[in-house]
């Protein structure tokens, strides 16, 4: 009885272990910030298998998003601006299993894309 009593502790404290070590799933926390100086509308990041949007983001204002990249492929922004002209800015590759922060500052007729993502 002892034996098994020791055995099961183990393999509860190896669980225990292996559950506090972090195995999470990898997502990336994204954000788009208008930094347009006016309102735009049909924002929309495309990455690889999917995209996220918002009807319209205020000028200053930020859309938050959070995915999981699943296969590996381009993204790219498409937006609106407040002159009814549509805007596409191609991003970084991503990878699936990449996860951290990746934020997209609006300009008037560009965007600035920056990437804090690993492994």
């Amino acid at each position: 009885m002892d034996r098994r009593r020791s055995f099961a502790i183990s393999g509860l404290a190896g669980f225990v272990l292996l559950a506090a070590s972090g195995c999470h799933s990898a997502y990336v926390e994204a954000v788009v910030r208008n930094d347009s100086g006016a309102a735009v509308s049909l924002v929309e990041l495309d990455y690889p298998s999917a995209s996220f949007g918002t009807e319209t983001l205020a000028a200053g204002g930020e859309y938050h998003y959070r995915f999981k990249i699943l296969g590996n492929g381009p993204t790219k922004v498409i937006w609106t601006d407040s002159a009814r002209q549509e805007h596409t800015v191609a991003g970084p590759e991503l990878q699936e299993g990449l996860q951290g922060r990746l934020t997209v500052a609006l300009s008037a007729s560009s965007a600035t894309w920056n990437t804090q993502l690993h492994r």
